[in-house]
């Protein structure tokens, strides 16, 4: 190894079939993956699931590196850097090292390696686990050993973006705007693309405006609160107001929403998904989809052909559109006396899982993904580059609500989209805070 090198990573198998390129993501500082990590990721390999993907992917990335040199003796992972790291594929370890009770594991494996390179390389080298196991890190620690989740494609939950600002005006300022119903940025607060803003008035607290801003044209536009329905759905408080505002603007072609459950999310993607497809024919049709991972315990196989398979999973979809098809009373009319059947026969509605998105091309569609919460940011990465021209793509999920067991609040998908897209002029993001299905959901989501 060169002892030049400031840090010594291990991989732990997690780390690389989460993200095979991970390799390539610790700069000018070593990367080890011990051989026992190696055979653990061949176990998946003849999976066809996205692990089983990765696991292929990252064997084709290491036998291309065999081209450069051997990888027990190391591997420029940058060729044309001076600087570059090197990868090694650790093969032996000495399993004393360890304390009797620790059995011999891929785990244990690991932290052996670490332990020996510790010794081997003095003081002087940072020899650190990745891994996004919890108790392989408790581990670590306890033996003296840093260990850390990989911090690639992590985003801090805590300061994660809202997509919206809410700003205090002078008296002047606001009237002008109320006159002109558009400003130029506001002075010492930096905004992004689509960013919706509450103005506030210094004056008198209680009046307030609302605003987006305009990166195009640098300036921020006033909003007027939604007056009509979309599909019979009003927006009862002003995040739905601006999520429906991101929704209905056909140049945004990426609208993210977050929220606890019960804010609206899928709800109001639905409803601008019909509006623009049905009434405004401005797309061929509406795709709505979801992952499939169950709450609690799995029921394992069930009966029947794929739509009869798929219908438990996709059954939160189809009450959003009975909610929305069946109206309320006093909105009731031929349109939304529809059943989705109908739409569904007719090409303008189609409900599926992400399972099979792989390699497909969706153009001209107003494409929803419910709890994206639940997906890698591969996985959503695969997704979105599947919109073709014409494609509105939006995310709905809550990060604090996750049945995945190999991602979290931090490194989940939707999250990581919200913050790479954020500063993008065809992304708009909003946080919806406020529970409106009942007022005991809204209770269970504060308390629970």
């Amino acid at each position: 190894m060169n002892m030049k090198k400031a840090k010594v990573f291990i991989l732990d198998t997690n780390i690389l079939l989460t993200d095979p390129n991970s390799i390539f993501k610790f700069d000018d500082n070593d990367v080890v993956i011990p051989i026992s990590v190696i055979e653990e990721i061949d176990t998946f390999k003849k999976d066809l699931s996205e692990t089983g993907r990765n696991a292929r992917e990252v064997s084709r990335i290491l036998d291309k590196l065999r081209v450069f040199g051997a990888l027990s003796s190391g591997i420029k992972l940058f060729q044309e850097r001076e600087d570059s790291g090197k990868l090694f594929v650790y093969l032996g370890s000495n399993m004393d090292i360890l304390p009797e009770l620790l059995v011999n594991s891929t785990d244990n494996h690991i932290l052996a390696i670490a332990l020996t390179l510790k010794q081997q390389l003095g003081e002087g080298r940072k020899v650190i686990v990745v891994t996004k196991d919890s108790n392989l890190r408790i581990k670590a620690d306890a033996l003296g050993i840093l260990a850390e989740d990989f911090q690639a494609d992590r985003v801090d939950i805590s300061h994660l973006y809202t997509g919206i600002a809410q700003i205090t005006l002078d008296q002047k300022d606001f009237s002008e705007f109320n006159k002109s119903q558009s400003m130029p940025p506001i002075e010492g607060h930096e905004l992004c693309p689509n960013q919706f803003v509450i103005l506030q008035n210094a004056a008198d607290e209680s009046q307030f405006v609302y605003g987006a801003f305009d990166a195009h044209d640098n300036v921020v536009r006033m909003i007027e609160p939604q007056t009509d329905s979309v599909w019979g759905i009003y927006p009862r408080n002003i995040e739905q107001t601006f999520a429906l505002e991101a929704l209905l603007d056909d140049n945004i072609k990426l609208v993210t929403l977050s929220g606890a459950a019960g804010t609206g999310k899928t709800l109001l993607a639905i409803a601008a998904g019909l509006a623009k497809t049905t009434d405004e024919d401005e797309y061929h049709k509406l795709l709505v989809s979801r992952p499939i991972f169950p709450l609690g315990r799995d029921v394992g196989f069930l009966p029947g052909d794929i739509e009869e398979k798929l219908n438990p999973w996709m059954q939160p979809i189809y009450d959003n559109l009975d909610l929305l098809l069946g109206g309320t009373p006093g909105s009731r009319s031929k349109r939304l006396s529809k059943s989705y059947q109908e739409l569904i026969d007719q090409g303008m509605l189609s409900v599926e899982p992400l399972t099979y998105i792989r390699g497909r091309s969706i153009p001209n569609q107003f494409f929803i993904v419910d709890e994206a919460q639940n997906l890698t940011p591969h996985e959503i990465k695969t997704i979105l580059t599947r919109a073709g021209e014409g494609t509105k793509v939006i995310l709905t999920g809550d990060p604090y609500q996750i049945d995945n067991p190999y991602v979290h609040s931090e490194n989940n998908g939707l999250t990581y989209v919200i913050e790479r897209f954020k500063t993008e002029r065809i992304a708009a993001h909003v946080t919806l805070q406020r529970g409106e299905r009942s007022e005991l959901a809204s209770l269970a989501a504060t308390l629970l």
